[in-house]
């Protein structure tokens, strides 16, 4: 799919661990935005990330867009081989097979 470079300043960098002992705390960072995310780290790789509830729909939607703007250009590429004669009939396709 998509892969988005992400980059993590220290604060934002919780260990597992202490993710769970903590976590009303972290979940309340989220939502006040005092932090854009948090990296929860297993065995010092980054496991999950924790975003705020609009920061995913934003990603989603945005998500969506690209997907749908794809969608249209596969369509209008196909619309524009049809135009511009680059189709082979059914027949020829069905003998290919």
């Amino acid at each position: 799919m998509y892969k988005i470079l992400r980059t993590y300043s220290t604060n934002e960098f919780i260990p597992s661990s202490e993710f769970a002992k903590k976590f009303n705390t972290y979940l309340t960072q989220i939502k006040d935005n005092r932090v854009d995310k948090l990296a929860i780290l297993k065995k010092n790789k980054v496991e999950a990330v924790l975003i705020s509830r609009d920061e995913y729909e934003s990603m989603k939607e945005a998500l969506k867009e690209l997907e749908t703007k794809k969608i249209l250009q596969s369509i209008q590429s196909g619309l524009d081989d049809v135009k511009n004669g680059k189709t082979h009939s059914i027949d020829k396709l069905w003998d290919e097979l």
